[in-house]
């Protein structure tokens, strides 16, 4: 996701280019700016002159949060919720949402990344519509596998098969003790098979990410559509950030984090949360067989025949 992460910086410094504009004007952060996201990130001093944000590094758990996406015609726009490491050869674990003209659904775009590999898409049609409520997406992540869940918090028309949150007490409870657990619908797993040569996301600290970005060049139907700049702005809602993970700043940073976290004391570590449950095989693979529209592992012509490695080993 090198695009989404240049949108990023670019917003950054248009940021700094605002805050300097207001500061000639004698205003500070205190009295001018609202922290609506995470204020607990945020540390302001010298009467509100000074601001301090910061980020969370971290190597597995947790990560999730609730999104409502653009409505309307938001074809050409993704709006993005991943992880990421920073630098070269990086790991990530995506969410994108890909959107599309008034009346057509949403495409729901998975990505792994691992020591700079990817190329491991796989893409859904959401069984609800996205932009009419907020709906819980989680990704849960340890040294066993990565799983892409969808914890409801609206009618689904398919509720009854594959489960549904009722408030953010049980989302909450699922979320410190087993993430994905309770209730939850994983939509697609990825296992670790590093010891087959096959590269996966362990040692190097990730960041919370979350953007919106134009994309008309690729993201609505191979880019034939574009986005109709008179329907702007485009708006996704987000709430509740929810990181249960193993906080890297508990043990010493770069030097101490990728062992630490990966000691099998941790509660993602444990020997249930390595393998899917009967139940929850059952909810993914109803998602699958009625709502993939691309998994890498079955585009031949890309492979030239063939299939990657990990195509022909268990996921589950």
């Amino acid at each position: 996701m090198g695009s989404p992460a240049k949108s990023v910086l670019v917003a950054a410094v248009a940021l700094v280019a605002v805050v300097l504009e207001i500061g000639l004007v004698g205003a500070n952060f205190q009295d001018d700016c609202d922290i609506t996201w995470e204020p607990q990130n945020a540390k302001m001093d010298e009467g509100g002159n000074h601001l301090t944000l910061s980020l969370k590094q971290f190597i597995f758990g947790s990560v999730s949060t609730r999104i409502k996406l653009v409505k309307g015609n938001s074809a050409g726009t993704v709006t993005t919720y991943y992880t990421s490491s920073i630098g070269d050869n990086h790991d990530e674990i995506d969410y994108e949402f890909l959107g599309n003209v008034s009346g057509q659904p949403y495409t729901v775009h998975t990505n792994v990344f691992a020591d700079g590999v990817g190329q491991k898409e796989m893409q859904f049609r959401p069984w609800f519509d996205p932009t009419a409520d907020y709906h819980n997406y989680t990704i849960f992540w340890n040294e066993c596998m990565i799983v892409y869940v969808l914890l409801f918090l609206a009618y689904s028309p398919y509720q009854k098969t594959i489960g549904r949150l009722d408030n953010m007490a049980d989302i909450d409870s699922c979320a410190r003790r087993c993430s994905w657990f309770i209730d939850s619908i994983p939509i697609r797993v990825f296992r670790n098979y590093s010891a087959q040569g096959v590269p996966f996301p362990t040692r190097r600290q990730m960041y919370a990410f979350s953007s919106i970005w134009a994309a008309e060049d690729w993201a609505t139907q191979g880019g034939r559509v574009k986005t109709d700049w008179t329907k702007a702005p485009f708006v996704a809602e987000y709430r509740d950030i929810n990181l249960q993970v193993c906080d890297c700043s508990s043990y010493g940073g770069d030097a101490g984090c990728p062992e630490s976290c990966a000691s099998p004391s941790n509660w993602y570590a444990a020997l249930d949360l390595c393998q899917l449950s009967k139940a929850q095989l059952r909810q993914m693979r109803a998602v699958q067989l009625g709502y993939t529209i691309y998994d890498y592992c079955a585009d031949s012509e890309r492979y030239n025949g063939t299939e990657p490695p990990e195509c022909g080993m268990p996921q589950y």
